[in-house]
């Protein structure tokens, strides 16, 4: 490396982290599309509508663990905290080790947990936090675009990993994961959120 190499790259460093800081959580969010696509699945974060949708058949006062896949910037984490009881945990999980060290340096609550791994991994994760079961899962991940048997392996493990009467919490942006849901959940609720890009299908699947 010449010595003009030496000197340019701290200043590209520097320059980077000082266009993530200009751009935010909008910017974090947009990078990890562009180095993930197939995984980020949109280009932009859910709107508010779509949170609200997605969370409102939560018990929040029944609620020990919530788990969420591919957390992203956090859209879902903060309104999650917010609801959340105080002895209750969040544990987000992501591949992508740029949100997860994101997510790391901006939450500062004691009730969130950040892992970088698989969802399919959910009960070894769960277990190693000490919790014999989630009674929420949240996921926002593109089922039709995941590697083969990735998809399956993920719902199974979910299932296994809830409670009795805990539900796993899906936004889509087509319905082609109902048909994964339905092999493993009996009971599917069906929802839809047009104001949000693009407008999100929403699947709740109950564990009976």
């Amino acid at each position: 490396m010449t010595s003009t190499q030496v000197a340019r790259e701290p200043l590209l460093q520097r320059a980077k982290r000082k266009v993530e800081r200009l751009a935010g959580p909008a910017g974090i969010f947009f990078k990890g599309f562009l180095k993930h696509p197939a995984m980020v699945g949109a280009i932009v974060p859910s709107s508010n509508r779509t949170i609200e949708r997605v969370l409102s058949v939560v018990d929040w006062e029944e609620c020990r663990l919530f788990v969420e896949y591919g957390p992203g910037v956090g859209t879902f984490c903060r309104p999650v905290l917010e609801k959340l009881r105080r002895d209750g945990r969040l544990i987000v999980i992501d591949t992508n080790p740029d949100f997860i060290a994101y997510l790391q340096k901006t939450i500062g609550d004691s009730r969130f947990i950040a892992v970088h791994g698989s969802a399919a991994d959910v009960e070894e994760i769960v277990k190693a936090h000490g919790f014999d079961h989630a009674d929420y899962v949240l996921s926002g991940l593109p089922f039709s675009n995941l590697p083969e048997g990735v998809g399956p392996a993920i719902m199974g493990a979910t299932h296994r990993v809830l409670r009795p009467g805990g539900a796993f919490l899906v936004y889509q942006y087509t319905a082609r994961a109902r048909d994964l849901m339905g092999q493993f959940f009996r009971r599917i609720d069906k929802g839809f959120e047009p104001l949000n890009v693009p407008p999100c299908v929403i699947s709740w699947g109950w564990k009976e």
